[in-house]
């Protein structure tokens, strides 16, 4: 009997060699760095223009420049303590502050010394709100030869409404450690694990259908269960985006979902993480996920409707989409 011999089969089932598996580890390590880096830079960019976070700066008084953290989130258990390095004898701050968004007349609470974390700092401190409620305020810093205001008139500094120069805080009801953190963690670990598909998708296929569901699943958990459960301990609701609000954390989350979701029904229907489809789909949704994440987190958020509250209703029932956080 004749044997017919497939000068083809040897070589598919010939293990790779050793020099061609170095190469792809060390391509694979190098996409994971690349990942991780693009995952640190999306954090770092929330970080830093997200409307909750604490606005740095710096005032230069009587000849001397001082950095300043002013807050611009707190929970409703405690007041919100605005602080300033105090920059001495001879000079003094005045906080100037309101509920937002309203007409109110600004109230004036004069900052004292007391010891911070850095030093002796000039604090006073904002009354406590309800959930979603939130206060907008402004400090001049008066020294025996020239005043100082902050934020700048006519700076346009994050955190202020219409170019009116005040910063806005808001006040959140109090989320459980453990929640948040597996909210937080779970999101950030699906980014790295979606940069790593995009990239992977770009040059390296293998292994990317496995890592898009890893991905995948990490969203559900993170943003569409966690999401919802931190929002409803922080402001009383589980879900205001569409289709039964505007609030933009939760219409992004949606969205980034979505195309995810996509991404890994074409990579079911295909069966192939090498389709060129599939490539293009999963790149598809990371450029998404990454659209996503230059918007600021918090931005749209919820916001107390404080007519409607001085009419009657709930607290809980006043809380409506704000336009800054």
């Amino acid at each position: 009997m004749q044997t017919t011999i497939d000068p083809g089969a040897d070589a598919a089932q010939a293990p790779t060699s050793p020099l061609s598996s170095g190469v792809r580890r060390l391509a694979g390590a190098a996409l994971w760095v690349l990942a991780f880096i693009l995952m640190f830079s999306a954090a770092s960019y929330q970080r830093l223009t997200g409307p909750t976070y604490e606005l740095s700066g710096s005032f230069q008084i009587e000849g001397q420049s001082h950095s300043y953290e002013l807050i611009r989130s707190e929970e409703t258990v405690r007041q919100a303590r605005v602080a300033i390095p105090d920059p001495g004898a001879g000079v003094s701050a005045i906080l100037e502050f309101r509920r937002f968004p309203t007409e109110d007349p600004f109230a004036t609470a004069p900052m004292v010394s007391e010891p911070g974390e850095e030093g002796m700092e000039l604090a006073a401190y904002l009354p406590i709100q309800p959930s979603a409620g939130k206060i907008e305020y402004f400090l001049r810093i008066v020294g025996p030869s020239e005043e100082v205001r902050i934020p700048a008139l006519g700076t346009g500094a994050d955190g202020t409404r219409g170019g009116e120069d005040t910063i806005i805080l808001r006040y959140k009801d109090p989320v459980p450690l453990p929640v948040l953190l597996s909210h937080v963690l779970l999101m950030f670990f699906s980014i790295l694990i979606g940069m790593r598909v995009a990239l992977g998708a770009l040059v390296l296929p293998g292994g990317t259908g496995r890592l898009a569901w890893i991905a995948m699943i990490g969203m559900t958990v993170g943003g569409m269960v966690l999401g919802p459960i931190v929002q409803n301990y922080a402001f009383g609701a589980y879900w205001t985006g569409f289709p039964f609000g505007y609030d933009l954390t939760d219409n992004k989350t949606l969205v980034m979902w979505v195309a995810w979701a996509i991404g890994c029904l074409v990579l079911w229907r295909r069966r192939s993480e090498r389709d060129p489809v599939v490539r293009v789909t999963l790149i598809g949704a990371t450029l998404v996920m990454v659209a996503v994440y230059l918007i600021p987190h918090s931005f749209r958020g919820s916001e107390l409707d404080y007519d409607a509250l001085e009419s009657g209703v709930p607290a809980e029932e006043a809380i409506g989409t704000g336009e800054q956080s």
